[in-house]
């Protein structure tokens, strides 16, 4: 997921200041320079934003499974009962 954020924040970020850089008439070196900061500083962003969403994702599925796995093991003990010592 991280590196999908990068791929689109980056990116994103670039065009955004090309455009602003065309529309407010800024040469041509110092808005490429600026796009190309940039592109580098959001992709960073979105890739440490993308890697927080995906840990929490992927503890909050381990949570669940968790608790249903333990939701299941004591619905089976309670309906088999305790084990019977053997003889």
């Amino acid at each position: 997921m991280a590196p999908v954020y990068a791929g689109i924040l980056g990116p994103l970020a670039f065009l955004t200041t090309l455009l602003r850089g065309a529309l407010h008439g800024g040469q041509a070196d110092a808005v490429l320079f600026s796009a190309w900061c940039c592109l580098w500083a959001f992709a960073a962003v979105g890739y440490v934003v993308g890697w927080i969403a995906e840990r929490t994702v992927a503890d909050a599925v381990a949570g669940r499974v968790a608790a249903e796995l333990a939701g299941r093991k004591a619905e089976r003990s309670a309906t088999t009962g305790p084990a019977e010592p053997k003889r």
